[in-house]
């Protein structure tokens, strides 16, 4: 009886798995021989094959493939997975943390280079059906996350989940884990393709190249067939798996890439950029790019397939790439890329409007009037905008201030005003009117890196970053600075770039910039570098950085730039290390010829165009760039901090190098100041680390307050331009390091309510007013001064006038002993009063005191 029993529950528990089968669509046909997996290859490769929703996976990853950021690895790295709908779209249930380094996240080190991960998506997701969703969007990063893996278009990695009909894959040839599929490999016309699909089940398999059916097998779950690549240009090729009155299909796009043709770039045609000729309404696109080997343009005018009627022609030197095109319709924008060797998709360098698929989303209804992103795109592409209004310019010429009276007001559009947007930014120019400044720089306003940002991550150098408004509300702001005398002083970023930009992308290797790159060093030259670091000796860059001025110039009307980290323009080696500055500060002729010659190409469009540089380097090369007309940035923070708070031992706050004569130089060619955006704020160091003595703390914030009253008296009397920092004139303590140095901060406006902050904003004004409507704060001569002990003053003569400064930057009351040079009669320029001091020889001044006194009184 006992063998019975055991006979009959055999034979149900057989009927049992065989009904399970019959039932699960997706389960291999067990009639059907067993499937052989092919070794791992590929950025990604799945064992098994296929990703069901409630099936364990295992995913290895060969991180020499892609854009190889993690190449070489055994560092721990970590998974970031989310589900993309059916339909497309962005990420969707995340459930990993980026800034978190979760051991449920962290991939299993394989060997160098290679790492695995296993998961079932049902568990990982916390989700009990994967309905909907077609793909699992991947990325893998370091721990710090720093280093990110992707697809070598810089593309997120895409696995498709297989769905309750089955799923077909290709596994010759290797693809990226892109989105559509893109072939790992170049092919030329000519070659012999094989191709292999594997069909999660068996059914009637089908392969397409182009929409024509070049095989065909019944009752097969794999299905192989030669190809031989006759027709230049994209390839498609589908694979379809039909079975139980179902089709599923998987598509994979490859290029056949013929010899290109031979061409001089026709006369009239810039070499890159967009070249509109409305009267033979034609449009020519040019790209710099030697050394590739084929490039295609891409749009919406072929929805974004690359044909032979959109190979683009080489010129006979090799470097440059172009088309013309003579059946657009002029009445519409349009968006495009360029397709490089069959495997990068990039945006035009010289766009100036992109679309930004990662992070336009975000920006809500300020991108309501911009073309919808393409179907076929990949990555940013460029806008062309045929249509756009021009801006009717109100001010065609406007008078810049003498750079001697600049005073500058640097600005980020982001953290100036709620809205981040150039219309409001507009209506503030009132309160910069009162304020008195006659210069705004604002940081930089190009195309970077994500959304909000300080701007010194760009990625494209002549498109107006979306994020802070449309070209003509930028017009406009400029215009309306020019109708209130403010000259408006672009930052321009020129020493490095980021990975989004084109040029980056065009030579990229393992998450570098390779040696062939024409505008880019592979390792930086020097320290503090951040992105990927230009080399100013390549006539390529040369050329780049004259355009994107000439643009700026003329499309904008702007007045001056800055240039970020100009002593970075370098070719010798100073290292990266920055701990020794000695070899990077060293006398670098190459840098100050090249600098001299953007400075020239600048003043060959607009002689009074201000060069601006960051340069912070040796006073030789300091003094030869200021003897060519160039200013310079003076950082006086650290000095006016000690100042400040009081703490003046060991000549910690010497303000002397406000002065020309400090530097080597008769004249003054410095732009000081006591705050940038680089820099920590005074009066949050005063609140927090201010000295104090019995009833007087700087910690106390009306003291505070008054204390930045005399440290910008001391800034803006001495002879030359000067910068104030946003909100610095009402006393503005927030920390640099609040939400991250570069990260947004609060805006506050409701400070001038206050009466000790509205006071200080007053002071700022008379001083700025003082400064302008008195030449000799331009130029005037030094006399003496005494800037090192706390007790600071300086005396200027110019033409009859006198004026004298005073204040006592200790904590304690002082008796300062006049020099004989002060013991005369003078105007009080903020009491109004006389101050008769032919018969003393000292005066007393309280902790924090100051004095403006002149021979006769000053202009206001």
């Amino acid at each position: 009886m006992g063998k019975h029993i055991i006979y009959y529950l055999g034979y149900l528990w057989i009927l049992i798995l065989l009904s399970s089968c019959a039932n699960k669509k997706d389960i291999v046909d067990p009639e059907q021989p067993p499937i052989t997996e092919l070794d791992a290859t590929g950025l990604v490769y799945t064992s098994p094959s296929f990703i069901f929703w409630d099936k364990d996976i295992t995913l290895q990853f060969d991180f020499s493939k892609g854009n190889g950021a993690l190449k070489g690895n055994s560092a721990e790295l970590y998974l970031h997975a989310g589900l993309i709908a059916n339909s497309g779209g962005d990420w969707q249930h995340v459930p990993t943390d980026w800034n978190r380094n979760d051991n449920a996240y962290k991939l299993q080190f394989v060997s160098t280079g290679k790492y695995r991960f296993m998961f079932n998506p049902a568990t990982f997701f916390k989700r009990s059906n994967g309905t909907g969703f077609g793909q699992i969007a991947l990325l893998v990063r370091n721990a710090d996350g720093s280093l990110v893996q992707r697809n070598r278009d810089g593309s997120d990695l895409f696995l498709p989940l297989a769905g309750e009909h089955g799923a077909i894959r290709f596994l010759s040839p290797v693809a990226q884990p892109t989105s559509p599929l893109l072939a790992e490999d170049n092919y030329r016309v000519g070659d012999l393709l094989t191709l292999k699909v594997q069909g999660s089940q068996a059914g009637t398999m089908t392969l397409w190249d182009n929409g024509v059916q070049i095989a065909l097998e019944d009752n097969v779950s794999l299905l192989e067939k030669k190809l031989s690549l006759q027709v230049d240009g994209l390839h498609e090729i589908e694979a379809r798996l039909q079975s139980n009155g179902k089709v599923v299909s998987s598509k994979m796009q490859l290029l056949a890439q013929a010899k290109p043709a031979i061409a001089a770039l026709p006369a009239g045609v810039n070499p890159n950029g967009v070249t509109i000729d409305r009267t033979k309404k034609q449009l020519s696109f040019a790209l710099t790019a030697p050394l590739k080997k084929n490039v295609y343009l891409l749009g919406d005018f072929n929805s974004y397939k690359a044909t032979s009627a959109y190979a683009m022609s080489q010129t006979p030197d090799g470097k440059t790439w172009w088309i013309t095109l003579s059946d657009l319709d002029f009445t519409k924008p349009y968006t495009y890329q360029f397709l490089i060797d069959g495997q990068q998709y990039i945006a035009d360098p010289y766009a100036e409007l992109v679309l930004d698929p990662q992070n336009d989303a975000a920006l809500g209804t300020n991108i309501a009037s911009l073309p919808a992103y393409p179907q076929g795109g990949r990555g940013i592409v460029a806008v062309l905008d045929l249509v756009a209004k021009p801006y009717p310019w109100k001010v065609s010429s406007f008078v810049k201030p003498a750079a001697g009276d600049l005073l500058i007001y640097e600005l980020l559009v982001r953290d100036f005003v709620k809205q981040h947007q150039y219309a409001t930014l507009k209506d503030s120019l009132s309160y910069l009117k009162r304020l008195g400044v006659n210069a705004v720089e604002l940081m930089p306003v190009q195309e970077s890196e994500g959304n909000s940002t300080w701007g010194y991550n760009p990625s494209f150098h002549r498109a107006l970053d979306k994020y802070y408004g449309s070209k003509n509300d930028f017009k406009a702001y400029i215009d309306a600075c020019h109708e209130n005398g403010i000259a408006v002083i672009l930052d321009v970023v020129f020493n490095h770039a980021f990975g989004q930009s084109p040029m980056v992308q065009l030579y990229a290797e393992n998450a570098n910039v390779s040696s062939d790159n024409p505008w880019f060093n592979t390792i930086a030259r020097h320290p503090f570098n951040v992105g990927f670091d230009f080399n100013h000796e390549s006539a390529y860059t040369q050329t780049f950085v004259k355009d994107m001025l000439s643009y700026w110039l003329k499309e904008y009307k702007i007045d001056g730039f800055r240039f970020d980290l100009s002593k970075g323009f370098t070719q010798k080696n100073s290292g990266t290390s920055e701990t020794d500055l000695s070899a990077w500060n060293a006398y670098d002729a190459s840098r100050i010829a090249i600098l001299k010659q953007y400075q020239q190409h600048i003043h060959n469009l607009d002689p009074t165009c201000y060069v601006i540089l960051e340069h912070l380097g040796g006073e030789q090369e300091e003094m030869e760039l200021a003897q060519s007309g160039m200013l310079l940035w003076n950082n006086m923070n650290a000095v006016f901090n000690e100042a400040a708070m009081g703490w003046n031992s060991n000549n910690g706050s010497d303000l002397g190098r406000l002065f020309a004569s400090s530097h080597g130089m008769s004249q003054p060619a410095f732009v000081s100041y006591m705050e940038s955006h680089d820099e920590q704020r005074l009066l949050f160091k005063c609140l927090n680390y201010g000295n104090a003595s019995g009833n007087y703390s700087v910690k106390n914030l009306n003291i505070a307050l008054a204390r930045m009253e005399q440290a910008a008296l001391f800034l803006l009397t001495a002879p030359g331009p000067k910068m104030i920092w946003q909100f610095g004139e009402y006393g503005y303590d927030i920390s640099i390091d609040e939400n991250g140095r570069t990260g947004e901060k609060p805006i506050l406006w409701d400070y001038l309510k206050q009466d000790k902050r509205k006071q200080l904003f007053e002071v700022y004004a008379a001083l700025t007013r003082f400064k302008i409507k008195n030449s000799i704060f331009r130029d005037g001569k030094l006399v003496e001064s005494g800037m090192k002990e706390a007790m600071k003053y300086f005396l200027l003569e110019k033409e009859g006038q006198q004026v004298g400064v005073l204040g006592n930057f200790g904590v304690e009351t002082t008796d300062f002993a006049l020099p004989q040079a002060l013991r005369t009669v003078w105007q009080n320029n903020f009491t109004g009063n006389t101050l008769d001091w032919t018969k003393q020889t000292k005066v007393s001044l309280q902790p924090g005191e100051y004095l403006l006194v002149s021979k006769t009184k000053l202009n206001k």
